[in-house]
């Protein structure tokens, strides 16, 4: 593969009738490496389908895929390109080690409930193999070995408890005395997860897209999704009529309450390092996460190797987590975050060299650890797919399979666990302390600013100003423009927050994102926000 030679765009590069290439200002390492955009078509005329599915990340294209397969018409439309989502932020582990534990899935459901969640996971990694192997994908597709490891601030009690969990699901699990290539962790005892994978995810959607279309199915990129309900959705001013609609967005746009108390986003962060070929194994790594975390996900580290170049491979080393508009909490804010994750990284593989590539992702985390995939609580017709946690390809590629029988009326082994209108009782308390953080972030409307008078901005610059009650999202470019819109987030009213690493306004509340001058790239809000004169700021 070569080192970076093709010029991309982040979402902030937007020209119009251009599109975009992915939701942030930093580029990811697959966006970086991959030659072309995964563009189609624009939608441009009325059409009808029997199944609309919104967005062309892994769940999207997935779940048209399965129904393609079944003979069934189907469209996707995205309102970017293909990956331009959170797909193409990810790291693209694919595994059934997930990072809420299994003794915890046992505790707050049960071990049927648990063993079924284990079963869905490696059946999805199957899933993936086996489309790769028939459709002969070139995405640089491994099986490798995953290794779960201690936190510092956890103990070895709970990772035997995950182990004996993993044996009880019946998982190829075993506890090795030392972290396998890792020289800080030596003498410490870890999980290994055997037949895990990774792959290139651009490579592979491309992939996947291709099979899609050869099955008959027809992708519109730069059509953006609105005003969803049971009979379709307006798509770049056009009515697209449909039978089943599938919302695949990572957060659900056609909803403004229910599923938005269910879960709640966080920002992670990544970076890849150059390291020699043969320095390290193609494998996975995990800690355990930090238990002394004001976060309730409890961040942790993830760790793999991916192909570079003929002398180099790349380390791809994530973490660092915190709610989405409230990395100040921690007093680290957004763009530092990345020399904390480079200085773990360091001390744990120290063949790093250059870092070539970071960015950032969003998660959604769900509040009993399941993500949620089928029928969007009071609709018949809508599915939904989101809540994917630290899993997305496993859980994207559930979302496929899970959705594709439930329209084509099949049975599924998984689809009551992953149920979007399941009720969970036994982790109250963290929903209410999540609860009680939403509601904090109302206190903004009185104390949040971050900037005297937007003149004062330099170009790159962005913050929130007060105009009496007035909130004001400013940023002034590189032109020494300044673009002024109102700070309330359009969804529930929250006060958005300036993300310096990524150059968007975020909401803290539920993970809405925008671009520095409005335009918003994640849900759940639907709506830009709405421009302020110069003058009034």
């Amino acid at each position: 593969m070569a080192t970076r030679t093709v010029k991309t765009k982040s979402i902030n590069d937007e020209i119009s009738g251009e599109g975009i290439i992915t939701s942030g200002e930093n580029l990811s390492f697959w966006h970086s490496s991959f030659t072309q955009p995964l563009q189609y078509s624009k939608l441009i005329a009325d059409t009808n389908t029997d199944i609309l599915v919104i967005g062309g990340g892994i769940a999207g294209l997935t779940t048209a895929y399965c129904l393609a397969k079944e003979g069934r018409k189907v469209i996707i439309v995205e309102d970017g390109f293909i990956g331009s989502g959170e797909t193409g932020r990810t790291t693209a582990h694919i595994t059934c080690a997930l990072d809420d534990r299994y003794f915890e899935l046992e505790k707050i459901f049960d071990q049927e409930t648990a063993q079924l969640a284990a079963n869905s996971h490696m059946a999805a990694i199957e899933w993936i193999a086996n489309t790769v192997k028939h459709h002969k994908i070139n995405c640089h597709f491994k099986r490798v070995d995953g290794y779960l490891f201690l936190h510092p601030t956890d103990n070895k009690e709970n990772l035997e408890k995950e182990y004996e969990a993993t044996k009880r699901l019946g998982l190829i699990t075993e506890m090795v005395k030392s972290v396998p290539f890792i020289a800080a962790e030596k003498g410490k005892w870890a999980i290994r997860f055997a037949d895990q994978a990774q792959f290139h995810v651009l490579m592979y959607l491309k992939g996947l897209a291709n099979a899609f279309i050869k099955l008959g199915g027809k992708i519109y990129t730069e059509s953006k999704a609105e005003n969803i309900t049971k009979e379709g959705a307006t798509v770049n001013g056009f009515k697209i009529t449909a039978n089943h609609i599938v919302v695949a967005t990572n957060t659900p746009v056609n909803d403004w309450v229910t599923m938005h108390t269910k879960q709640w986003p966080y920002r992670t962060y990544v970076i890849g390092a150059k390291i020699p070929k043969g320095k390290l194994p193609y494998a996975l790594w995990w800690d355990t996460g930090n238990l002394d975390s004001k976060w309730l996900s409890q961040p942790y580290h993830y760790v793999r190797l991916e192909e570079f170049d003929e002398d180099y491979d790349i380390l791809i080393s994530g973490g660092e987590d915190h709610r989405t508009g409230q990395s100040e909490q921690e007093h680290i804010k957004e763009e530092d975050r990345y020399e904390r994750l480079a200085k773990w990284t360091k001390k744990h593989f120290p063949d790093i060299q250059t870092i070539e590539y970071k960015w950032s992702g969003q998660v959604m985390e769900p509040l009993d650890s399941l993500a949620y995939i089928g029928r969007n609580p009071g609709d018949e017709n809508i599915y939904i797919i989101t809540g994917d946690s630290g899993n997305g390809m496993t859980h994207g590629t559930l979302g496929g399979m899970i959705i594709t029988d439930l329209i084509t009326g099949k049975e599924n082994p998984w689809a009551k666990i992953y149920s979007p209108s399941r009720i969970t009782l036994k982790n109250t308390g963290d929903y209410l302390h999540e609860v009680g953080n939403m509601v904090v972030q109302y206190g903004d409307w009185f104390t949040k600013e971050d900037v005297k008078s937007a003149e004062d901005l330099k170009p790159g610059q962005g913050g929130i100003v007060s105009a009496g009650m007035k909130k004001i999202a400013a940023y002034c470019d590189e032109h020494n423009v300044l673009h002024t819109c109102t700070a309330i987030c359009p969804h529930l009213g929250g006060i958005l927050h300036w993300n310096a690493d990524e150059k968007t306004f975020d909401c803290p509340m539920h993970g809405s994102r925008f671009t520095y001058d409005g335009k918003v790239i994640n849900g759940p809000a639907t709506s830009d926000l709405k421009k302020i004169e110069r003058s009034n700021s």
